[in-house]
């Protein structure tokens, strides 16, 4: 009777040490994890982080966070006043996105980015004028950043306008700016509609391919970059139904 009292105690001893053990993997483990967060909600983009990060880098950078934010495990990100007073003595982001102007596109929360990450430009339509080139030339040339994403999104109002051919004060002449990508779709077959999803659509992506045109064209200084590498340029294409990106060729 001894003996086994003595084995059914032995028993109880080896399971509450393997579960002590479990339980310490397993906090060691949320530990990590927790460490983890916190240093990317903190973290802030550093000048030599910046100059060694390749533009492919940078892209797969905002391809995950975009899965993290269709994943719902968007980063908290901590914007105290300790994090903004880490940004004010200089900025290095990682990339510029032009984006339309439409509200229901948070561009920093799509590809999970916080402060001082990336440059955003936005304009009705997502296309390009010198000004936009100009501040592209800055993000890249003078302030480093490895990448260009030209955005455009499902159910577009301006690409529809440009469709309707809208007139209504300087809205007009801003329009004008995507005419070019609705002569690029003369091959749509289907009807050439507003009210026709897939040729909005169609010209949507016509209109991210002619503005990355466009930045080829009309910037010598972004072009060469490209050419040699230092940076990437890419056009993608965002769902509102669903907050994922297509990208286009």
């Amino acid at each position: 009777m001894i003996i086994r009292l003595i084995k059914i105690g032995s028993l109880f001893m080896n399971l509450f040490l393997i579960a002590s053990c479990s339980i310490k993997i397993h906090n060691n483990k949320q530990d990590s994890n927790l460490d983890y967060l916190a240093n990317i909600s903190n973290h802030v983009m550093t000048k030599a982080e910046q100059e060694s990060i390749t533009p492919d880098e940078v892209l797969q950078e905002f391809k995950d966070g975009n899965n993290r934010f269709n994943s719902g495990n968007a980063t908290i990100r901590n914007h105290s006043e300790q994090i903004r007073s880490a940004v004010t003595g200089g900025q290095f982001p990682k990339a510029m996105v032009l984006s339309c102007l439409d509200s229901r596109v948070p561009v920093e929360d799509v590809f999970d980015q916080g402060l001082g990450d990336v440059f955003v430009g936005r304009v009705a339509g997502n296309f390009v004028n010198r000004d936009l080139l100009g501040s592209m030339e800055f993000a890249c040339k003078v302030s480093g950043a490895k990448l260009i994403i030209v955005m455009g999104h499902q159910h577009c109002g301006a690409i529809k306008g440009a469709i309707d051919d809208v007139k209504l004060g300087n809205i007009t002449s801003m329009l004008s700016n995507i005419k070019p990508a609705i002569s690029m779709s003369k091959n749509f077959d289907g009807q050439k509609s507003s009210s026709n999803e897939a040729y909005v659509k169609f010209v949507n992506e016509n209109n991210i391919r002619n503005t990355i045109n466009e930045i080829k064209s009309k910037s010598e200084i972004l072009n060469e970059m490209e050419i040699n590498g230092s940076i990437k340029i890419v056009g993608v294409y965002y769902s509102l139904l669903t907050g994922k990106l297509e990208f286009i060729n």
